[in-house]
């Protein structure tokens, strides 16, 4: 498996990547990955791993082979573009010692990583999947940084160099469904494999978090939870604290825009900065909250689905999205019927949409509810890793891209990577 995020990060697509890389494991396959060093959501390099220029560790039974790489604190296009040339320049330099691989797996949007993916599949000629949990092309131009015109461009030829050489390609959502097509790969060879719901279930009693987390009886609790970047536009939970300082707003995690926030919000009483809860408490927090906040600019066209989100159904507390009505994320919620949709970048109508739960806890609870059955019938981690292997499995028996009457017709286990 190729993927630039894995674990120590618990957030955004490492907890996937490594969840599928370790359930592989466990089944007697050998799997090695290449990543790069943790770093992600904050922008900063983990500091267990400064002045590492490469390593090999074990986790959970996989081989992660990691390589240096620039962690740009601040998102520009010339500062992502060397990020991305300095993971694909290593992987290139020093890709991982080991045998002849039965197939690679790649986690996109990583631009390196769907290029080493494919270089690394076709040096052994194996099948190459890579699983498309978002665009950098799209992303970067409604982004927001400065230069993303010019990073889309770049960054679509790209993908579309790393798709078109797959076996398969799996997608998380079928908003990608026409995008990936639209690069030049067959319609056929494009498989859906949704995330899951990673986390567990709330254990603590509600009353016993908030007195820990020290939010008073009463009080109603907005919590945003997850990366602070560009494109979430979490501005708007700014302006709605500001609207209503009966209303406590929570913004907890990290990313490079967390300094900008801090600064627009100007000390705001009612508005907390937050770290990231650790893996342990962090379902309980969520569960915690009153309502919990997904959000995008007006202007990101919502093809990916937050990472974030699974982890909301699964808390049992209703979402607010203040995100595009006819997004993915919109989708999610209507689908899950445990939340609502509001229009992006309007603090009036987030703010009205939080009231008007908080006026109706019966209500408030019913959408919460939903979260979880939604979760249990299609989001559990079972059904997304079975859907994993299956892709894999199709992948093995069709052979290097996409040719029928692959050697390959079983599962194979001796070097690995990626099962």
């Amino acid at each position: 498996m190729v993927s630039t995020n894995y674990a120590p990060e618990h957030a955004g697509i490492g907890p996937y990547a490594t969840q599928i890389a370790e359930h592989w494991a466990e089944a007697g396959d050998e799997v090695h990955v290449l990543a790069g060093m943790p770093h992600y959501p904050s922008w900063k390099l983990d500091t267990g791993y400064a002045g590492v220029w490469r390593t090999t560790e074990e986790r959970g039974g996989v081989r992660v082979h990691r390589r240096r790489h620039t962690v740009p604190p601040r998102q520009t296009a010339v500062r992502r573009a060397l990020f991305e040339a300095t993971v694909l320049g290593h992987g290139l330099l020093a890709p991982p010692a080991m045998e002849r691989p039965d197939a690679v797996v790649a986690q996109m949007p990583s631009l390196a990583g769907g290029v080493l993916g494919a270089r690394l599949a076709r040096r052994h000629g194996v099948p190459y999947i890579p699983v498309v949990q978002d665009l950098m092309g799209a992303a970067a131009a409604q982004s927001g940084i400065r230069g993303g015109a010019r990073v889309a461009s770049v960054a679509g030829a790209i993908e579309a160099y790393a798709l078109r050489r797959a076996t398969l390609v799996g997608v998380i959502h079928e908003t990608f469904l026409a995008k990936v097509a639209a690069m030049g790969v067959p319609e056929d060879r494009i498989r859906l494999v949704p995330n899951w719901s990673h986390v567990r279930r709330p254990s603590r009693p509600r009353d016993e978090m908030r007195a820990r987390l020290g939010w008073r009886p009463g009080q109603t609790v907005l919590l945003h939870s997850g990366n602070m970047g560009l494109k979430q536009g979490l501005e708007v939970l700014v302006e709605a604290a500001r609207l209503d300082p009966e209303l406590r707003v929570v913004l907890m995690g990290d990313g490079n825009q967390r300094e900008e926030l801090r600064g627009l919000a100007g000390g705001l009483p009612n508005l907390d900065f937050a770290p990231p809860a650790d893996d342990e408490e962090f379902p309980d927090v969520l569960a915690a909250a009153d309502a919990l906040a997904v959000t995008q600019r007006a202007s990101v066209l919502d093809m990916s689905i937050p990472s974030k989100l699974t982890s909301y159904f699964a808390a049992g507390r209703p979402v607010v999205a203040s995100v595009a009505a006819d997004g993915g994320t919109a989708q999610e919620v209507a689908r899950s019927r445990a939340g609502v949709v509001v229009t992006p970048e309007d603090p009036r109508a987030l703010l009205d949409a939080v009231r008007a739960l908080a006026d109706d806890p019966g209500r408030a609870d019913a959408l919460g509810a939903c979260g979880p059955e939604y979760a249990d019938a299609h989001l559990s981690r079972e059904a997304g890793l079975a859907r994993i292997d299956a892709l894999l499995a199709e992948a093995l028996d069709a052979g290097p891209r996409g040719a029928t009457g692959g050697t390959r017709g079983g599962r194979q286990t001796e070097g690995a990577v990626g099962k």
